[in-house]
C-alpha cells in the first residue's frame, strides 16, 4: 500500500503533496503518523571531507514538509528539499544542490533521521558541509533523540516496493525487491577480502521492524584503507583528521583506533543506505539487497524508487483533488470546444508546477479522420493540450499583472507513445524559467504511468488587449 504525500509528483518541497488523506488524529495509529522533533537542538564541528567549521540547527517542521536542509549562512538563504532531484554526482559523499548552493556529506544525518523515524524536519545549516562528529550517525541521532519525537496530525507516507529494480555495475549491485512482510529490510554484502584481510568479507542485515538502529547500525563509523586516506589527504581532504579521529584501516588493522564492531564496515555500509535512499522522499516497505555498492549505486536506485513513486501517483491521481474544474479552467482560457483539452486541474503549486488531467473518449471530434478503423489522437493535439496547461500554471502568477501566456515556440519535443480512446492522459507542467516577458516550461504527458509525450514550452507574455 503506497500512502501518497502531497506533492508526490515532485513541487520545490519534494514529493510531498497530491493525495495527502485527512484522517483525524485519534483515528491514525501512533506507528502511522507522521513525526517530528519535540524542541529544536544544535549540533558543531567540522565537515568530514572539508573540512570547514559548520552548525546544524534541527527545527520541528509541519508536516507535509519532509526533510528540508536550509543553508542560512547564504544571503538570500537557499533552501534544499532532501530529494534526489537535487543530488548531484560526488565521490565517497552524498550532496546536494540547489542553484549554486550546496551541502556536502548528508548521508549520515539523513541515516539518523530516518533511524529514528522523523518525517518532517527543517535543517538550517551554517556552512558547506553536515559537521562529522566521528564519522557516525550518533552525533546526528543522540540530539535528536533527546529533542523528543512528536505524533502529528497525519498519516506517514509509505511506498510499498511492487516492481523489482535492479541496479549492476561491474561487480557491484544493489536491487530494491518486493515484500510481503511490513517494513524496510537491508542487507549487505562487503568484500574487501582482495585488499584487506582485517575487513575480508562481511555480511549484515538490518530490519527496522526486529532490529535497534540506535545500538546496531548508528555508531558505526566511515572507513578508509590507508592508501585511500592518503589519496584523500593529497587531495587536500580531511586534512583535519588524525587517524585517531577516523577510521583508517593499515596493514595491521586500524591505525591507533579499534574496531567498534568485529564488522563494523559493512554496518556502516548499511547506515549509507538508509541514509541515500532516503532522498526517494517517503518511507519504503519492501527489501534492499545490496553487494559492494557505493553512493553513486545508492543514488541511482534512489532515483529509480523516486520515479516509481511518481508513477503510483499518476495512477491514483484522478480522484485526489480538483483545483480548477471544467467551469473554472472556461473562465481562465480562451478556448472553447473542440479545442479545449483540459479537463480538470487537480495541483497547482504557485507558478511553479501544475498536474492536469484530459480525459480521451470514442466521442472526440478528430477520431474519425485520424485514422477510420484505427483512433490515434493527433500528437499536435497531445503537445497543445501540454501547452494550455503551461498557460494555466503560468495565469496564476499573471492574473493580476494585466498580461497573458502566449505559445512563442517548441523545442525538445518527442512522442512516446500511442493515445487511444479509453487512455487518460495526466500532464504535468513544470516552469524552468520565468521573467516579466517570457517563460519556459517543461511538459509531460502519462497515460498507466507511461510516458507519451513531452515537450519544452516557450510562451511570450503581452498584454490583455491581445485578444
Amino acid at each position: 500500500m503506497t500512502s501518497l504525500p502531497p506533492n508526490s509528483l515532485g513541487s520545490s518541497m519534494g514529493i510531498r503533496g497530491i493525495a495527502q488523506t485527512k484522517i483525524a488524529e485519534s483515528m491514525i495509529p501512533v506507528d502511522r503518523k507522521q513525526h517530528t522533533i519535540a524542541t529544536p537542538t544544535i549540533v558543531r564541528g567540522k565537515g568530514l571531507l572539508l573540512g570547514v567549521d559548520a552548525e546544524i540547527e534541527f527545527c520541528p517542521a509541519p508536516p507535509g514538509t519532509g526533510i528540508v536542509f536550509e543553508r542560512i549562512d547564504l544571503n538570500p538563504s537557499v533552501m534544499i528539499p532532501a530529494l534526489i532531484t537535487n543530488a548531484v554526482s560526488r565521490p565517497r559523499r552524498t550532496t546536494l544542490r540547489v542553484g549554486d548552493a550546496t551541502i556536502d556529506t548528508v548521508e549520515h544525518c539523513l541515516s539518523a533521521i530516518v533511524g529514528l523515524g522523523i518525517d518532517n524536519l527543517i535543517v538550517r545549516l551554517r556552512g558547506p558541509e553536515i559537521p562529522a562528529g566521528d564519522g557516525s550517525a550518533l552525533p546526528f541521532f543522540e540530539p535528536l533523540k533527546s529533542a523528543g519525537k512528536v505524533p502529528q496530525d497525519a498519516e506517514r507516507f509509505v511506498h510499498r516496493i511492487t516492481e523489482a529494480i535492479v541496479i549492476e555495475e561491474e561487480d557491484a549491485l544493489i536491487a530494491a525487491l518486493p515484500s510481503e512482510e511490513p517494513g524496510f529490510r537491508v542487507t549487505y554484502e562487503l568484500d574487501y577480502s582482495s585488499v584487506s584481510s582485517h575487513i575480508g568479507r562481511q555480511n549484515r542485515n538490518f530490519d527496522f521492524a526486529r532490529d535497534d538502529y540506535e545500538k546496531e547500525i548508528a555508531p558505526s563509523r566511515t572507513f578508509s584503507l590507508r592508501s585511500e586516506a592518503e589519496a584523500l589527504w593529497a587531495a587536500g581532504l580531511c586534512r583535519h583528521l588524525t587517524p585517531r579521529d577516523a577510521l583508517v584501516i593499515g596493514d595491521d588493522g586500524p591505525i591507533e583506533n579499534s574496531f567498534r564492531f568485529a564488522d563494523e564496515c559493512v554496518r556502516h555500509k548499511v547506515l549509507d543506505v538508509i541514509g541515500d535512499l532516503a532522498l526517494a522522499g517517503v518511507r519504503l516497505q519492501g527489501k534492499i539487497v545490496a553487494q559492494r555498492s557505493g553512493h553513486d549505486l545508492n543514488r541511482r536506485l534512489a532515483r529509480r524508487l523516486f520515479e516509481q513513486v511518481r508513477a503510483t501517483a499518476r495512477t491514483q491521481i484522478a480522484g485526489t483533488g480538483r483545483v480548477l474544474d471544467a467551469r473554472a479552467i472556461a473562465r481562465i482560457m480562451p478556448h472553447r470546444y473542440p479545442m479545449l483539452l483540459i479537463d480538470r486541474v487537480v495541483e497547482i503549486d504557485g507558478n511553479r508546477r501544475a498536474v492536469g488531467i484530459k480525459n480521451v473518449t470514442i466521442n472526440e471530434p478528430f477520431f474519425p479522420g485520424h485514422y477510420p478503423g484505427t483512433p490515434i489522437m493527433p500528437g499536435v493535439l497531445i503537445v497543445e493540450a501540454m501547452a494550455q496547461l503551461g498557460g494555466l500554471l503560468l495565469s496564476q502568477t499573471l492574473e493580476h499583472t494585466g498580461k497573458v501566456a502566449v505559445l512563442l515556440s517548441l523545442d525538445k519535443v518527442k512522442l512516446r507513445k500511442a493515445v487511444t480512446p479509453g487512455d487518460q492522459l495526466i500532464i504535468e507542467a513544470e516552469t524552468l524559467r520565468a521573467s516579466a516577458r517570457s517563460a519556459a516550461v517543461q511538459c509531460r504527458a502519462w497515460v498507466q504511468g507511461k510516458l507519451a509525450a513531452e515537450a519544452q514550452i516557450r510562451f511570450m507574455m503581452v498584454d490583455a488587449e491581445f485578444e
